[in-house]
């Protein structure tokens, strides 16, 4: 009898622990949806400006708007980082001490600098 009850503690711990770490991956993969929602706005947004310098000159309201949405991207990339370091960190507490996966499946993207605008555009 005591053994069935310290196997059903036992399986009831490592239950909650891979559901703790189940919920760390998923707020992880969570913050680089996101960051891939933002990263498909600015491309489409460079894309744009690209189109009008074909046609006529990008406006400076179209680059701040752009370093509007970078600054998103970087600011949602912090996030992704911390969100990774937890990963990480809740793993180590439940013994898991090579994290080689978390960086296969989870990449981090570059963080994003803001295009250079043409000069002598007003």
């Amino acid at each position: 009898m005591l053994q069935k009850g310290y196997e059903k503690t036992l399986e009831e711990i490592l239950r909650e622990r891979a559901e703790i770490l189940f919920r760390a991956g998923e707020r992880l993969s969570d913050a680089l949806r996101e960051l891939a929602v933002i990263d498909s706005k600015i491309e489409r947004m460079v894309t744009g400006v690209a189109g009008e310098s074909e046609h006529g000159p990008a406006c400076p309201v179209m680059y701040h708007d752009i370093n509007i949405e970078i600054e998103r991207y970087n600011d949602a990339r912090e996030y992704a980082k911390l969100r990774h370091f937890y990963l990480i960190v809740t793993g180590e507490a439940m013994g898991f001490r090579r994290h080689t996966w978390v960086d296969e499946i989870y990449r981090i993207p570059l963080k994003k600098k803001p295009p250079k605008e043409p000069h002598g555009q007003v």
